[in-house]
């Protein structure tokens, strides 16, 4: 099966972020394990996007930062971060010596590899074979040779994605290039950024699926399936998780974890965090969980809330469901304020005053998400720091990014006597420049545990 084979299929099976959305908001699962791929599968959809990002994306952005020439050069087992979001798979190392080069000159943009073993389309091998000191000959003698205006090299002060060129193969490049190439050199980390940050139409098809499997399995670890009240433990369903990402092919880029908040715990206006983990699952607990996947090349980043019915119960109560649409309004009151050009520390200030003026206690500290659960781009608050966040949050936001959506508000529940309740939310969502959009829809009721 060709690749276009593969992610035609791949793509008739998956829902639009709208039909997520939906289904969520009617109380259906729509997804099962069977929507993922094999790991035989995956390759031929993760290069198509790729190939389609490396020939429509990348000379754009280069243009869009000033940047002729991209260095993006590696040693076996000391990759530069960014390499494996630009090579075929399966690749699991650089091999030796890897280097690769992007240059652009006029409407002509080439993608060349200078290596011992060739990788194959759509590269275009530059230099192949011999020996380590030829192969760094080669590539002064192609960088002269197409005489760049600027060389873009992946070395920054602020962001680790755009920092991946060692000081040992620094130096390599500076000794193969005259002194007139190496005052040419400059950092490539705007360049670096928009491409981590951004998503084509192929991946914002898939990102929803990826979220929606992610949803699946919350759903199923906040029910009667895993949870026996006063038997089992946060750790249990964390461990569930865990477990069962692991049976999906899932892969999680973090430990997932669980904590429970009830009546007596206490929680105060100025805790970063409320709630209790390692102790044993009780009716009338609120339940809060945090994972995240990366699938396909795309990471989640998903957080949701439980609640364990008493007896007789059959949902949550009218205060702590009260609770979840204010963090709701609180979501709104942040995605409202996604403008094309403001600054992450701008948004914040937006939505921490509309926070202000609703009279809702909110915290906001939302990231970009992709090839990273962690992304590069605008960072809109930090957990703990509700000012402005320099440098990161200082990056403007543009169209065509998706980030987690994550915060969280605490609300007086009059059923706990009036003790507060931090609802805890992550959703993740893009933005395309006018709208932001859920890519599974977002939590509007609790999971709630018979």
């Amino acid at each position: 099966m060709n690749w276009k084979t593969t992610f035609t299929a791949l793509a008739f099976s998956l829902m639009t972020p709208a039909a997520w959305a939906q289904s969520w908001d009617q109380g259906r699962v729509v997804t099962s394990e069977h929507a993922v791929l094999s790991y035989r599968e995956r390759p031929a959809v993760e290069n198509a996007i790729v190939e389609d990002r490396l020939k429509t994306l990348l000379p754009k952005l280069m243009d869009e930062t000033g940047i002729d020439m991209w260095l993006v050069l590696n040693r076996e087992y000391a990759e530069d971060p960014i390499y494996f979001t630009l090579v075929p798979q399966p690749t699991f190392a650089a091999r030796r010596t890897t280097m690769l080069v992007f240059h652009r000159q006029g409407d002509d943009f080439e993608m060349l590899t200078i290596n011992r073993y060739p990788l194959g389309e759509p590269y275009e091998s530059a230099w192949e074979g011999g020996e380590l000191d030829e192969q760094w000959a080669a590539l002064g003698e192609l960088i002269a040779e197409k005489n760049p205006g600027r060389i873009g090299v992946n070395v920054s002060r602020d962001w680790p994605i755009a920092d991946g060129l060692t000081h040992g193969l620094h130096e390599r490049l500076a000794s193969v290039l005259t002194p007139e190439l190496q005052q040419r050199l400059t950092s490539a980390e705007a360049l670096v950024v928009r491409w981590a940050e951004t998503r084509n139409a192929h991946e914002t098809e898939i990102y929803g699926h990826n979220v929606g499997l992610a949803r699946k399995v919350i759903s199923e670890a906040f029910s009667s399936k895993v949870i026996t009240p006063g038997v089992t433990t946060t750790d249990d369903v964390a461990w569930y998780l865990r477990q069962r990402l692991e049976d999906l092919n899932l892969h999680p880029w973090f430990m997932p974890y669980v904590n429970i908040q009830r009546p007596g715990f206490g929680c105060e206006e100025d805790q970063a965090f409320c709630g209790e983990e390692g102790g044993v699952i009780r009716r009338g607990d609120v339940l809060h969980t945090d994972i995240g996947i990366c699938y396909l090349k795309l990471c989640t980043d998903t957080q949701e809330m439980g609640y364990v019915a008493r007896i007789g119960e059959q949902n949550a109560p009218k205060g702590i469901k009260a609770a979840l649409r204010t963090g709701n309004r609180w979501q709104d009151q942040l995605t409202s304020s996604f403008e094309v050009g403001l600054t992450g520390n701008q948004i914040l200030a937006k939505t921490r005053e509309k926070c202000r003026r609703s009279r809702i206690n909110c915290s906001v500290y939302t990231h970009p998400i992709g090839f990273v659960g962690h992304g590069p781009g605008p960072t809109i608050g930090m957990w703990d720091n509700q000012g402005e966040t320099p440098v990161r949050g200082d990056w403007p936001l543009y169209a065509d990014t998706c980030h987690a959506i994550e915060g969280n508000v605490k609300v007086a529940v009059p059923e706990w006597n009036g003790q507060l309740l931090q609802v805890k939310l992550e959703q993740s969502a893009c933005f395309d420049g006018a709208d932001v959009h859920y890519l599974a829809g977002r939590q509007t009721h609790w999971h709630i545990i018979q």
